[in-house]
């Protein structure tokens, strides 16, 4: 009996199920370094750049920022080294700035016996090989993660490394950060956070949380975004990334800790309030902090594992399933 027969005798018919998201390729691109991690990928003027921080170890005094580019995501050549021999450079982030320049964003965790814990800094580049900066942003001790351009205003969500725990959303333009929301979120241990916006301006937050409860938060916010709406996702995603894809779906990425802990990417529902995983990347154990572009109708993923024995970065690239009803 046909569908066609079915439908003209006014019975439902079941249709197939979307086909699931698809890995493309994964390709190792460092691992030339004791310990490489903490990454974050982006694309401008036809050229891809990837960062992450590389040193002897997850928390070492030599950390230090790479810079990669390349034309194709097949071959990569090292642009820049940053050092500090203050301290270790750590969770390097890339944006494009309003006037076309390329920022680095990430913090220095200075030596146990300093005053100050950590400091937030950002470079610019016009190429990515020439980095202008250090520039001290933030407060001390406030860890402005990772930074987001929305209508030529950046944000960055920045959170306390000592006590009280809490984090405060900072705004402005040219290299300026200042404090919009001095308590965006206090409960529990808030840190790492990513923001997007739905076209109505409605601003979305992921927000990591540890300790006790370890359940990430999503919080929505109209402009001027000084009051701000949360969700508890019942659940824990370590280094969150967030994109919004052409087709208005919001995917998220970093650790996951269930069946094992790995590197995993989710569907985020504003609406609903919920983070669903759709695929794991090959990854276990120590790995995550991804970064997240489209390109050519497919998510290009970089992230750090060590599910090779050595903790090296990978590029993967994924076919997403198309938004229901397309």
């Amino acid at each position: 009996m046909t569908a066609a027969f079915l439908v003209s005798l006014g019975l439902a018919c079941f249709q197939a199920e979307p086909a699931p998201a698809e890995i493309v390729s994964v390709k190792r691109v460092w691992d030339k370094s004791d310990y490489s991690a903490f990454t974050d990928l982006i694309r401008h003027e036809g050229r891809w750049f990837m960062t992450f921080r590389e040193g002897a170890g997850h928390v070492s005094p030599d950390g230090a920022i790479r810079v990669l580019s390349s034309t194709d995501g097949e071959e990569w050549n090292s642009l820049a080294l940053i050092t500090s021999v203050e301290g270790d450079l750590r969770d390097p982030k890339l944006s494009i700035t309003p006037f076309g320049q390329l920022l680095l964003a990430g913090a220095i965790a200075y030596p146990p016996e300093s005053k100050t814990r950590h400091q937030s800094l950002v470079w610019v580049s016009d190429d990515g090989e020439e980095w202008q900066g250090p520039h001290r942003i933030g407060d001390p001790n406030y860890w402005l993660w990772r930074p987001a351009w929305h209508k030529d205003e950046g944000y960055v969500v920045g959170y306390s490394t000592v006590e009280p725990r809490d984090t405060r959303l900072y705004h402005g333009k040219d290299g300026k950060a200042e404090v919009l929301a001095p308590k965006l979120f206090v409960e529990g241990f808030p840190n790492e956070a990513a923001l997007a916006w739905l076209p109505d301006d409605t601003a979305l937050c992921l927000l990591r949380r540890d300790g006790k409860d370890g359940t990430n938060q999503l919080g929505t916010s109209k402009p001027p975004y000084t009051e701000w709406t949360w969700k508890d996702l019942g659940q824990h995603l370590g280094g969150p990334a967030l994109l919004r894809l052409a087709d208005g779906r919001f995917v998220a990425g970093g650790r996951l800790h269930k069946p094992n802990v790995h590197t995993g990417l989710c569907w985020i529902d504003p609406e609903a309030g919920t983070m669903t995983e759709f695929l794991a990347l090959p990854s276990n154990g120590d790995s995550s902090y991804p970064g997240l572009v489209e390109h050519d109708g497919e998510l290009w993923v970089s992230y750090y594992s060590g599910h090779e024995g050595k903790t090296s970065i990978y590029l993967a690239r994924i076919k997403l399933p198309k938004k229901a009803g397309d």
